[in-house]
């Protein structure tokens, strides 16, 4: 019988706001700061559209 690996949570790096899926909804935003991924949710997303383009961190 296969075994499939437990669902880990997706959370938002901003918020912390929590998704049981495998894959983050298409409406959240991944981005590369520092050499780790971030996600994040779409209301993170919309509140720090300005950031996240202009590739500046979010932690200041």
């Amino acid at each position: 019988m296969p075994t499939y690996p437990e669902q880990v949570p997706i959370t938002c790096d901003a918020c912390g706001g929590a998704r049981d899926e495998e894959q983050p909804p298409l409406t959240w935003s991944l981005s590369v700061e520092r050499g780790r991924v971030q996600r994040y949710c779409e209301p993170c997303t919309r509140q720090n559209l300005r950031d996240l383009e202009g590739k500046l961190d979010l932690e200041r």
